[in-house]
């Protein structure tokens, strides 16, 4: 009797791992797309949103997302199930280190988000989990558009934000398709507006017309002069106006800066110093702009960020001061003041990409200049790769170590 009693158990528990190593106990397959370097390009491209899971075997932290990344696929699945709008998909970067270098991937596992090809600058920091990740998904299928039902919404708008407005004759237009994938892209840095029709025909004097409107209430609007079939014109327009060439740092955005892999030019000034930040950001914009893409510009409150400027021997009170953060060191440029002498901000990064900055912080002034680009024993360029926040190094060789210590002391 006990035998027969126990039958039914031993063959539940048979049937339980038949349906496991089947895989027919979960409501479907998990389609994660794995990417090489023969597959990554045309994959990406074809995807409206693509969420990918940088990984590597051995790291105990990528086996544990595993199951969870391919259970919020399957749930994502279910509510898009068209494969081209929603891809998930995964790298092996041991196999595959050139597709890690190639996205400045320095910590396992990691989340990246792209669009259209394009990888977004702000990776997914939420929690691992399905019905996180599955969130996130949904938050990226809203579309980022918010159309006008009238002209006088226009007057309402937050103009402590960058708007962008888009005047359409229709919507379904190929202007307008290039206009709603670039505010796909560019959703976290500006507001995108529209309006069509008969509401819109006001502001089509010469066809399909879209303006950028600045912060601030008496700055004038900005028109597109370009043509709206050509993405890659119509993109740029709009990320130059919407992506400021000198970025506040703050706790939010400290790492994925340092993601971006480039050294950082720094102002530190008191939060109510505007004057300082309008200095600043007309040198960067006179002497700098050749730079753009070797260098970040940055502005920091001086009151948030002591430790930084403890480091290089400042405190609030020497504010305003300007400093480079190679991810090694930080080299303060000698004196605000001489912010506006032609050329000197300009050879002060030069100095960093030379590797002057570097020798004369260990050895003292050069006996003689350097030539710009030469490699020296010790030196560094600003091609290379950021330290990974996540290793033990000495707060003052790892920017974000500084900044990370700061937020948990406020």
């Amino acid at each position: 009797m006990k035998l027969l009693a126990a039958s039914p158990s031993l063959d539940t528990r048979f049937v339980t791992v038949i349906l496991l190593v089947m895989g027919l106990s979960t409501p479907g397959l998990a389609e994660i797309t794995s990417l090489d370097s023969g597959n990554i390009d045309d994959v990406l491209n074809n995807a409206g949103v693509a969420l990918v899971n940088f990984y590597a075997d051995w790291c105990r932290f990528s086996q544990m997302l595993h199951p969870i990344f391919e259970e919020a696929s399957n749930v994502v699945r279910e509510e898009f199930p068209d494969t081209k709008q929603v891809v998930f998909a995964r790298v092996d970067c041991d196999q595959h280190s050139d597709i890690a270098q190639r996205y400045r991937i320095t910590k396992y596992p990691t989340l990246k988000l792209f669009r259209n090809g394009m990888m977004m600058k702000r990776e997914y920091r939420g929690q691992r989990s399905v019905v996180a990740i599955a969130d996130f998904i949904r938050q990226q299928q809203v579309d980022p558009v918010k159309e006008m039902h009238s002209m006088e919404e226009v007057n309402t708008l937050d103009r402590a934000k960058r708007n962008i407005i888009g005047y359409f004759e229709q919507k379904d237009s190929d202007s307008y398709r290039t206009y709603e994938k670039v505010a796909n892209i560019l959703r976290d840095d500006c507001t995108f507006l529209a309006a069509f029709g008969a509401i819109s025909e006001s502001e089509r004097f010469s066809g399909d017309n879209v303006i950028y409107k600045p912060v601030g209430e008496s700055v004038p609007d900005m028109i597109y002069l370009g043509s709206l079939a050509n993405f890659d014109l119509t993109y740029a327009w709009v990320q130059d106006k919407c992506v400021p060439l000198v970025r506040e740092i703050t706790f939010e955005n400290g790492e994925e800066l340092t993601e971006e892999g480039i050294p950082f030019l720094i102002l530190f000034h008191i939060k109510e110093d505007t004057e300082s930040l309008e200095k600043f950001q007309h040198e960067v914009a006179r002497q700098l702009i050749s730079e753009k893409g070797s260098i970040n510009f940055l502005h920091a409150d001086c009151d948030k960020f002591r430790h930084p400027l403890l480091h290089i021997q400042k405190t609030p009170a020497d504010c305003p001061v300007i400093a480079i953060d190679s991810f090694r060191h930080m080299y303060v440029f000698p004196e605000f003041k001489d912010l506006t002498v032609p050329g000197k901000l300009r050879q002060f990064v030069l100095d960093l990409h030379s590797g002057k900055l570097h020798r004369e912080f260990h050895h003292g002034p050069d006996p003689t200049d350097s030539t710009p680009g030469q490699e020296e024993t010790g030196g560094e360029v600003a091609s290379s790769p950021p330290e990974s926040s996540f290793q033990k190094l000495a707060p003052s060789e790892t920017r974000y170590t500084i900044l990370r210590r700061d937020r948990d002391e406020l």
